[in-house]
């Protein structure tokens, strides 16, 4: 099915199996109680981001470009209320992502009405900053969104410049990104805000886990990726990083995010790695055996549980799971323990 939003809008793999419009079963019974869903257009997105799927750099008909390497089918925005009407309890919140096209905000504003009128679940947005403004999000909250999301994605504005902005021709601006955080915190409140960091892009564990701080000390979170090459992007090439480097800097942002310990008492070595949490070691065995950290970071449902959980989203699935979709069992924690320092 093709269309434009407001009317269409696509949906990933994993939230068209939730709704029952796609056949399939997840890896180990992982379930995805968020409908992620991504509004679309024939002119597709002003961005050119070196790793997104859907760059308008990128070859090939924007409708055929995936995102985050699923595939994304089209559906009609009535045909995904009523199947998740339908649901039961199965959908426990919805995330609307816009792209940088100047017929989204409008849209936005229109579809996040529609949900919240037809619809008992609590709605997310993932924001396009490069064309909004703070009158555009105090509408959004009016409109029944609850949090929002901003994809900064790159830990250094250098790696922003490099792979958003100027140098792939770009129209995005690092200060922009960090003023609509701002604002999108003032406007919807502490822990209602949060933005998006890509692991891998270049940075030092350092780096991220600086901007994983300052997010915390602005009153938001951090939504935590694990890069992974898009064929046919300006990067499909970039390895991804090192499981220990993600499964540490999974843990500091845990710890910071959870408001256990902050960047002043982690230590780096010379190359910006990290080699100690400050914690003792059953502090740290104690943290680790719940499984949280290395859970994927999302919005959570009414129940307090991350319900965008972006199934394998990340990663393939098997040993190096990046994200757990679910809670991990004792011989995942093993496997952790043994990934950590690796």
């Amino acid at each position: 099915m093709s269309g434009e939003s407001p009317e269409y809008l696509r949906t990933s793999l994993a939230a068209a199996m939730t709704m029952d419009l796609k056949r399939g079963r997840f890896y180990r019974n992982a379930t995805s109680p968020c409908i992620n869903v991504l509004l679309t257009y024939d002119s597709g997105c002003a961005g050119s981001c070196a790793y997104c799927g859907l760059s308008m750099k990128r070859q090939g008909a924007y409708e055929d470009k995936s995102f985050i390497r699923v595939g994304w089918p089209t559906y009609s925005l009535d045909g995904m209320i009523e199947q998740m009407s339908a649901s039961g309890n199965r959908v426990k919140r919805i995330c609307i992502s816009m792209v940088t096209n100047r017929k989204s905000v409008k849209d936005t504003s229109e579809i996040t009405r529609k949900l919240r009128d037809k619809l008992d679940i609590p709605v997310s947005l993932l924001i396009a900053p490069t064309i909004l403004t703070k009158d555009d999000l105090i509408r959004y909250k009016a409109d029944g969104a609850d949090m929002i999301g901003v994809a900064i994605d790159c830990a250094t504005p250098e790696l922003f410049e490099k792979f958003r902005g100027r140098g792939v021709g770009g129209p995005h601006k690092w200060e922009t990104y960090w003023k609509c955080l701002e604002d999108s915190i003032e406007v919807f409140g502490k822990d209602m805000a949060g933005a998006h960091l890509i692991v891998g892009l270049g940075e030092t564990e350092q780096q991220i886990i600086k901007v994983i701080q300052r997010v915390r000390d602005m009153g938001g979170y951090t939504h935590l990726f694990s890069f992974f090459p898009e064929h046919d992007s300006f990067l499909a090439e970039h390895p991804q990083p090192p499981i220990g480097q993600y499964r540490r800097v999974q843990l500091a942002r845990y710890l910071i995010d959870r408001d256990i310990s902050r960047i002043t008492s982690f230590s780096f070595d010379d190359s910006g790695n990290l080699v100690s949490f400050g914690l003792n070691q059953q502090e740290l065995d104690n943290i680790m055996a719940q499984g949280n950290p290395f859970r994927t970071s999302g919005c959570p449902g009414r129940d307090g549980e991350v319900a965008c959980n972006r199934p394998y989203a990340n990663c393939v699935p098997g040993p190096e799971i990046r994200n757990y979709a679910f809670t991990p069992e004792e011989e995942d924690i093993e496997l952790i323990k043994s990934q950590l320092w690796q």
